[in-house]
C-alpha cells in the first residue's frame, strides 16, 4: 500500500478530515503535518459529529498511530482540552496511539495576544485571521525565538527560553500594540503543568515514522487549510502562515519525499472560502445563501459563515501542478442537487485578456472575470447512490467535465456528510 499525502486543493474547508478518517482504515499512521488549532476537521460518524483541531483525523480508528510532527504549531491547553473531550466520546488519545514532535513550536499566551490586538488595528487591511496565535508563533519559529515542544516539557528549558522571550514580546505588545504586559510566572506556572500532562506523547518524531516505512508500515500524511492557502503558493497575503501544499509533509515530519507515493488532493463539488481575500468564482444574493444553507457552510473553528462560489476549475489546475496531484477526493456533489444550471470555472480574463497561469498578485487576483462553461444541473436527491452509474445522466457529465478540466481523475465522490456516504470510482490502496 502507498504512503499518502491528504491535501485540500482549494481554500480549505474542503473536507480532508472525513477522507483522511475514511482511508486512515487502510494505512498504519496518520501524521498531522502542519497548521495548529485554526483549522477544523469535522468528522460524522453515525448520529456522532466530531470536530478535532489538533489532532489528526486518524484518532479515530482503533489500532493506528496517530502523530503530531514538528510543522504542527500546538497549543497545549487546547490540545488537552481535545483530548478530553475525546476520551469522554470513548475514543482513546493517550501514549498507546499518540505521538507529538519534541520538535513543534508551542503556541504561548503572547501569541494569541498579539494575533488579536493586530487584527483589531488593522481595520480594511484585516487578513481574516482566527486570532489563535498561529501566524505570531510561526514568525517567532522563523525568527529563532520560538520555544519547541522539548521546551515545555523541560521545567529549566522552558524557564530559560520564556525569560529570554518574553521580556521583548512584552514590549511589543505594550509600546507598538498599546496592549498589556503579561507575566512571567503565572505563565510559567501554566505552562509547566501542561507540559508535565504531555511529556508521555513527546518524541523523535522523524526517527519514528521513518523506522516505521523501513518496516514495511504505511503513513498518511494529513494537511490542513488548502493548497490555495499555502505561504508561499497561495493567494498572499491571504494565507496561512505554513506549507500546506504536499510539500510541506517532508519539511513538517522529517520523513524524505521520496517515500511519498502518491497526493489525493480534496476538493469540493464547488468552492468556498472563509475571511478575507480574493475569490473570482464568488456568488452573492440569494444564490450564494441557497448553497451555503445546503451546504452547511460555517467554519468548523470558528463558526464563520464561509463564503461560497462555482467550482473553480482554473485554480484546481493550478494547485495540481503545485503539489502533484495524483487523484481527487470530490465532496459535497449532494449539495449541487436542486440547482437548474452549475457553472464551472474554466479560466480568467484579466483587462479583456485571457490568462494562461494562476495569478501571483493579488490586485490582479480581486480584478480577474471568471469565464464560465454553463452546465445543466439535475433534481435527484442523490445521497443514497452507491455505485456511479446510478447518478443522474448530467451529474455523471458533470464529473467527467470536472476530470478534464482539471486534468486529474476522481478517486471518490461523496453524496452525503457520514462515514458510508461514499462512491468509490477507483482503487488507491490494494
Amino acid at each position: 500500500m502507498p504512503n499518502v499525502v491528504v491535501i485540500g486543493a482549494q481554500w480549505g474547508d474542503e473536507g480532508k478530515g472525513r477522507i483522511v478518517d475514511l482511508i486512515s482504515e487502510k494505512v498504519d499512521i496518520i501524521v498531522r503535518y502542519q497548521g495548529g488549532n485554526n483549522a477544523g476537521h469535522t468528522i460524522v460518524i453515525g448520529d456522532e459529529k466530531i470536530v478535532l483541531h489538533h489532532l489528526p483525523s486518524g484518532i479515530l480508528r482503533e489500532n493506528k498511530l496517530s502523530v503530531i510532527g514538528n510543522g504542527v504549531v500546538v497549543d497545549p491547553k487546547v490540545l488537552l482540552a481535545e483530548i478530553k473531550e475525546l476520551r469522554a466520546a470513548g475514543y482513546t488519545a493517550d501514549e498507546t496511539n499518540l505521538r507529538i514532535s519534541d520538535r513543534a513550536h508551542v503556541i504561548m499566551p503572547y501569541h494569541r495576544a498579539i494575533d488579536l490586538a493586530r487584527e483589531s488595528m488593522n481595520g480594511k487591511g484585516r487578513i481574516g485571521t482566527t486570532g489563535r496565535g498561529i501566524g505570531p508563533v510561526y514568525e517567532d519559529k522563523a525568527a529563532r525565538r520560538g520555544i519547541k515542544f522539548a521546551d515545555l516539557i523541560d521545567p529549566d528549558s522552558l524557564s530559560s527560553r520564556l525569560k529570554e522571550v518574553l521580556e521583548e514580546r512584552n514590549l511589543y505588545l505594550t509600546k507598538v500594540l498599546g496592549g498589556d504586559a503579561l507575566d512571567f510566572e503565572e505563565i510559567f506556572e501554566e505552562y509547566s503543568e501542561y507540559g508535565k500532562e504531555l511529556k508521555k506523547l513527546s518524541c523523535d518524531v522523524s526517527t519514528l515514522l521513518n523506522n516505521s516505512i523501513s518496516n514495511g508500515q504505511n503513513v498518511l500524511f494529513e494537511g490542513a487549510q488548502g493548497a490555495l492557502l499555502d505561504i508561499d503558493f497561495g493567494t498572499y497575503p491571504y494565507v496561512t502562515s505554513s506549507s500546506s501544499g504536499s510539500g510541506g509533509a517532508s519539511i513538517g515530519t522529517g520523513v524524505s519525499p521520496t517515500t511519498i507515493d502518491t497526493v489525493l488532493g480534496i476538493a469540493k463539488a464547488y468552492t468556498t472560502r472563509v475571511g478575507e481575500g480574493p475569490f473570482p468564482t464568488e456568488m452573492s444574493g440569494e444564490l450564494e445563501e441557497k448553497l451555503r444553507q445546503a451546504g452547511g457552510e460555517f467554519g468548523a473553528t470558528t463558526g464563520r459563515s464561509r463564503r461560497c462560489g462555482w467550482f473553480d476549475a482554473f485554480a484546481m489546475k493550478y494547485a495540481a501542478q503545485i503539489n502533484g496531484i495524483s487523484w481527487i477526493a470530490l465532496t459535497k456533489l449532494d449539495v449541487l442537487s436542486g440547482f437548474d444550471k452549475i457553472n464551472v470555472c474554466v479560466g480568467y480574463k484579466y483587462k479583456g485578456k485571457e490568462l494562461s497561469s494562476f495569478p501571483s498578485t493579488n490586485h490582479v487576483l480581486q480584478e480577474v472575470e471568471p469565464i464560465y462553461e454553463e452546465m445543466e444541473g439535475w433534481k435527484e436527491d442523490i445521497s443514497d447512490v452507491k455505485d456511479v452509474s446510478d447518478l443522474p445522466v448530467q451529474a455523471r457529465s458533470y464529473l467527467e467535465n470536472l476530470e478534464k478540466l482539471t486534468r486529474v481523475p476522481i478517486y471518490t465522490v461523496s453524496v452525503g456528510p457520514s462515514r458510508e456516504k461514499i462512491i468509490f470510482l477507483h482503487e488507491l490502496f490494494s
